[in-house]
């Protein structure tokens, strides 16, 4: 049994790919650095992220599945399941060996768990979109920190980009540890390390714009001027609104 091991990065998990196919291994696994591979009758390949080796692979799966079959996959990737990468792996196989897009075929275990994922990023990228909460800060850029069960930075960067145009935004991914950074020209990828001006990744009062209370009063009022408590009901709420997310929305904070 062969574990291939690599970077991290979806290209690296193409050039995984293409060595399969290089080296003619028959049976393969394909892991992220860091996840644990059994020990016993194994045997671990280093992949080193090949550009050229990853073109090659996203040009004859655009060819197999479309431009909307490799977004799919790379969408499933995102949910940086323990099995995605053997998920997308098989699927692939299937695909080539058939010679035909397969991800509509549902009579197949990896086809049908691939899906469920995509899916499941895809009710993630939607709830971050409606969830997230930006605080202003005294440099005049708008702040949100979340922490979403998938990897969906990527996905919800075009919703924002197109929403707030004209501000200086910053979302940050506080379990990933990266976040997207708008300058108003461009949107960019970045790495943060919090300073003496953030807690817990989120910006301290001092950091805080001058009216940033007055906002978030002025959001609390409107929020309660529109809420008919004679038809409040609860269970309903949280099947759309679940309270893993409350901790985004500035109508759920206390205020003093």
């Amino acid at each position: 049994m062969i574990y291939l091991e690599y970077d991290n990065s979806f290209e690296g998990l193409l050039t995984a790919i293409f060595e399969i196919y290089a080296q003619k291994i028959p049976v393969a696994h394909i892991r992220k650095t860091g996840y644990a591979t059994p020990l016993l009758f194994t045997e671990t390949l280093i992949i080193a992220t090949d550009d050229q080796k990853a073109e090659r692979v996203w040009k004859k799966l655009y060819d197999l599945f479309g431009k909307k079959g490799v977004r799919t996959l790379w969408k499933a990737w995102l949910s940086e399941d323990e099995d995605i990468d053997d998920l997308i792996l098989e699927t692939v196989r299937y695909g080539i060996e058939l010679k035909k897009n397969v991800l509509s075929d549902f009579g197949n275990i990896h086809v049908i768990h691939l899906q469920q994922l995509v899916k499941s990023v895809g009710r993630e990228k939607h709830r971050m979109e409606a969830f997230v909460r930006f605080q202003l800060t005294r440099d005049g850029l708008y702040y949100a920190v979340i922490s979403p069960d998938y990897n969906v930075l990527p996905l919800i960067a075009p919703h924002f980009e197109s929403r707030y145009a004209d501000q200086r935004w910053l979302i940050f991914d506080s379990a990933r540890k990266y976040g997207i950074h708008y300058d108003l020209s461009s949107t960019e990828f970045i790495d943060l390390t919090p300073n003496e001006m953030m807690r817990n990744y989120s910006p301290v009062p001092e950091a805080l714009g001058e009216r940033e209370d007055l906002y978030q009063d002025l959001w609390n009022d409107y929020f309660r001027s529109t809420n008919i408590p004679s038809r409040k009901n609860m269970k309903l709420h949280t099947q759309h609104v679940p309270k893993r997310y409350w901790k985004y929305l500035t109508e759920k904070t206390p205020r003093f």
